[in-house]
């Protein structure tokens, strides 16, 4: 099997070539964190791992993409390349939201071993993208768009450990009522390596990727705009 993964959610720009045989594998990644620039970075990625992978993209059987949440425009980079390289190879889509490919990449730290965890990316505007996992990555819920007091009725009891951006403020939530939240991993973004592995597990494939967005655009019409011939 040999997949492509792509990843342009969040604050960082990835790219992994899986190549898995029945005898032997090899896993090539490049990443880069950014907030912007994401479009121009991912092509460069993409040559790089299939050269450094030995592959042609008419051997690819797969290409992966993380879905979001995330930045509109950075959802829609990676979700357009996949849908585009599909076109154009033989390979079938695969995508999943991207707190779970972050939590993959928290449990492989050893994080909240043997307990589940939250991954809690600040949303901005006092709001969350809350993930929650059990201990072997296992989701139990979301992806959810909701504020940090919100999510304290949501956590199992025997949660300890938040990682991702907005650990921190699930853990002010849950201390103003008395809860213990660790936090771990603020840095922690989605990584197409990790994307590569679990579409390897998975097995799964879809018949287009569509972006998972939980809340509107902010891009607004101007009230005063002209409309141009």
């Amino acid at each position: 099997m040999n997949i492509l993964a792509l990843d342009t959610s969040m604050g960082a720009c990835s790219a992994a070539a899986l190549r898995a045989g029945s005898t032997a594998r090899g896993l090539f990644a490049r990443e880069a964190l950014m907030a912007r620039g994401h479009a121009e970075a991912l092509m460069p990625m993409i040559a790089e791992v299939m050269e450094e992978a030995g592959l042609d993209f008419a051997a690819l059987d797969l290409v992966a993409a993380t879905t979001g949440p995330g930045s509109f425009t950075g959802v829609r980079i990676a979700v357009a390349a996949a849908r585009g390289l599909a076109l154009v190879t033989p390979a079938k889509l695969y995508g999943i939201d991207s707190l779970t490919v972050m939590a993959r990449s928290a449990r492989s730290t050893g994080i909240a071993e043997g307990a589940p965890f939250a991954v809690a990316v600040d949303a901005r505007r006092g709001m969350l993208y809350l993930g929650l996992y059990d201990d072997a990555g296992g989701k139990l819920d979301g992806p959810l768009l909701v504020s940090p007091e919100d999510t304290l009725p949501l956590l199992p009891r025997t949660l300890r450990t938040a990682v991702g951006s907005g650990a921190s403020l699930l853990f002010e939530a849950a201390a103003q009522h008395g809860r213990k939240v660790q936090t771990a991993l603020p840095e922690l973004q989605p990584s197409a390596a990790s994307l590569a592995e679990i579409a390897l597990e998975s097995g799964e494939t879809v018949p287009t990727l569509r972006p998972l967005y939980l809340r509107p655009s902010d891009a607004r019409p101007q009230p005063d705009a002209v409309a141009r011939r």
